[in-house]
């Protein structure tokens, strides 16, 4: 007994901080850094001063927006931690930093507001396969016992939450806490290393029992501590330590540590278990499945400093990694790094090179993305990450105040795109708009004071435009005649039309029924481009579909017919036409798919008929307990801002996807103001 674990794991490790908004990420990493030595002292989030609050965004709103990186030394090894935003609207952040880590440290708190937004993370750990540990932050304002807030939050989580400690309280208030597996109490002292003493008499029952359920739990995958147990045998503590050590690794348990961040309380008992515990770089390589023999480095993010250029922060997974080495991207191109550094937060420091689990930031890798995988082998590898966006759920149009800044604003989108993976860009023709889109009303909000602050670019935004429709209604004949003379040539076309409508979705059809020659065949197709350059904007304003023109007759002049003149004709027959074939405006209908807790259900369902939204139906959500998915289809027109809502009714984790369904007619006011709208635009 004592082999299934193979020993504790050396080497540099990466370990991913994640969690829920506000259950103190930060604060955890600070307590960290301080209790290593790495910064003087702990900051707490309040000052604005920690490491993760480097840019001017995280300090306004008092939150992570981008994935942070600290490396620092823990009795002899180097761990580098990566505190991730805790906001699903940022939550794309951690994608490409947790492929490469070894470990997660989920923090979370005895709030069950909070559950929903925790499965949420279980969830994307199990998918990656992260090996985790469970930091139960905030024991001393935590109301109920740690094993009932256990049972409370067991169902965010797909394997076992394992107590591996328990508080210990004097006077209603924790003062310390128990490691079951050493059978030792703790004292905390602020700021600094707990104190060891003997269990109190009065814990040793508590000790006992919950010492027993954590080896009984163990026992699921330890045959031979399963007959000590039943044995009444005491197992030896390497034993213990050799099962929480392979149970974490292979993802069986989640063992989960007590502490308050905020008093710097827990912190080395976290270090030491992340040090004993914690699979190396090797699992990580294996898990990803890169290639050994070789350098592989995987990128994590990407980041624009103000002087020292494009940073990529990667992940060594093997080989060895000199300045001024020459990388292979997976499509065969190659990148030549320019500097090697370790990250503590904004500083960096130079080194001369980086070995297998090294997490650093590598200089001017100009054509490397986020999510990359560069390897020293020619052509390269295949890509050991692939990076896959949620669905945008919100955007805004936007131009930079002065045209002059065009050109500048383009280019800093690029950058913060660089940075962020999730950012989505794309030029509207029909509205002529420049849309920005991503994964909430806060996530844009960041982009666009990183745009007017760090860029200096005055910004102005709206919403995007809504790709309103136009149809008719009934069938019109119209002659249309252009008839011109300026002197020589003149200009003349004559053409009769049909218009009809078709049934929804059909696009614009054109046929001719010439007969003997009346409208030359060089000049039909003139007809027709005619009729689809007028088409592009009808009588309510917006481009006209689902209609049908048949060119029926007209008239030529041998002399003065030309490709214009017909072009003219056909505009003028259309626009007399179409106002007498009882045109209609038409908005896109969406069909939306909303995941949200099941206890916010019924709100999700009483907001959307407020959107002239209709339900089509709502289910439990597969495989996902305690969530639902709602069906329903929803004008486009309505949507633009419903993610605000949907969060707002389930404390900020619902979202939703939407794909077009079909167009369906708007009349009375809302029309009225569609076409209001679009005429101010114009």
């Amino acid at each position: 007994m004592g082999t299934r674990a193979g020993g504790r794991r050396t080497g540099p490790k990466c370990i991913a901080i994640v969690g829920p908004f506000a259950s103190g990420k930060t604060t955890l990493l600070e307590a960290i850094l301080a209790r290593t030595g790495a910064i003087p002292r702990q900051n707490p989030v309040s000052s604005g001063n920690t490491v993760s609050d480097h840019s001017p965004e995280a300090r306004a709103h008092g939150m992570s927006v981008e994935a942070t990186f600290a490396t620092t030394d823990f009795m002899g090894e180097q761990i580098t931690f990566v505190d991730c935003p805790g906001s699903i609207e940022f939550a794309f952040e951690a994608e490409p930093v947790l492929a490469a880590c070894d470990l997660a440290v989920v923090v979370a708190e005895a709030d069950e507001k909070k559950i929903p937004a925790l499965q949420l993370i279980m969830r994307k750990l199990d998918d990656l396969a992260i090996p985790r540990i469970l930091f139960l932050n905030k024991v001393d304002k935590a109301v109920a016992g740690v094993r009932e807030t256990l049972k409370m939050l067991q169902p965010a989580s797909t394997v076992p939450l394992l107590l591996r400690q328990i508080p210990v309280r004097k006077d209603g208030i924790v003062i310390g806490s128990i490691d079951l597996a050493l059978e030792r109490a703790y004292i905390y002292r602020e700021y600094a290393e707990s104190q060891v003493a003997e269990i109190p008499n009065d814990d040793k029952a508590r000790e006992l029992e919950a010492r027993f359920s954590m080896l009984e739990t163990l026992a699921d995958h330890d045959d031979h501590l399963m007959e000590q147990l039943l044995e009444e045998i005491e197992p030896p503590k390497d034993a213990i330590f050799d099962d929480l050590s392979a149970d974490l690794r292979a993802g069986a348990v989640t063992p989960v540590l007590i502490g308050t961040a905020e008093k710097g309380n827990g912190v080395l008992r976290l270090l030491k278990a992340i040090r004993h515990d914690a699979p190396d770089v090797e699992a990580t390589r294996k898990r990803l499945g890169a290639p050994d023999g070789q350098t592989v480095v995987q990128v994590m993010k990407t980041i624009h400093t103000a002087h020292g250029g494009k940073l990529s922060v990667s992940r060594v997974l093997s080989g060895q990694l000199a300045d001024a080495a020459e990388l292979f991207l997976s499509n065969g191109d190659t990148a030549k790094v320019s500097g090697i550094y370790r990250m503590l937060g904004k500083d960096q420091s130079k080194l001369t090179s980086a070995k297998a689990g090294d997490t650093v930031a590598l200089g001017k890798l100009d054509n490397v993305k986020t999510g990359q995988t560069l390897s020293s082998a020619k052509g390269g590898i295949r890509p050991l990450v692939t990076l896959e966006p949620p669905q945008p759920v919100f955007a805004f149009a936007l131009r930079p105040k002065e045209r002059k800044d065009e050109v500048k604003m383009s280019a800093a989108i690029q950058r913060l795109a660089e940075e962020d993976p999730s950012l989505s860009l794309r030029h509207n023709q029909d509205s002529a708009e420049t849309v920005l889109s991503g994964h909430g009303e806060m996530h844009l909000r960041v982009v666009r004071e990183r745009l007017e602050g760090k860029n200096q670019i005055p910004i102005e935004g709206h919403a995007p435009a809504v790709p309103y429709r136009e149809t008719i209604r009934k069938s019109a004949q119209q002659r249309g005649r252009h008839k011109k003379q300026s002197g020589g040539h003149g200009q003349f076309g004559d053409v009769v039309i049909e218009i009809k409508p078709l049934p929804r979705g059909s696009g614009f059809q054109f046929s001719d029924t010439i007969t003997g020659g009346v409208v030359p065949k060089t000049y039909i197709q003139s007809v027709e481009t005619g009729i689809r350059d007028y088409l592009k904007t009808g009588p309510l304003g917006f481009p006209v579909v689902d209609v049908a023109v048949n060119l029926s007759d007209g008239s030529y002049h041998a002399v003065d017919s030309s490709d214009m003149a017909f072009q003219m004709a056909a505009k003028l027959a259309m626009k007399e036409g179409m106002a007498a074939c009882s045109p209609v405006l038409l908005e896109p209908i969406m069909k939306v798919e909303i995941v949200t807790p099941s206890d916010a259900t019924s709100k999700i369902i009483a907001l959307i008929p407020q959107r002239r939204g209709q339900i089509l139906g709502y289910d439990a959500r597969p495989d996902w307990p305690g969530w639902d998915v709602v069906e329903a289809t929803m004008p486009q027109a309505e949507i633009g801002d419903l993610i605000i809502e949907l969060r707002s009714a389930t404390a900020g984790v619902a979202s939703y996807k939407a794909t077009f369904d079909h167009m369906a007619e708007l009349t009375g006011r809302l029309a009225d103001e569609a076409m209001n709208a679009n005429g101010k635009a114009a």
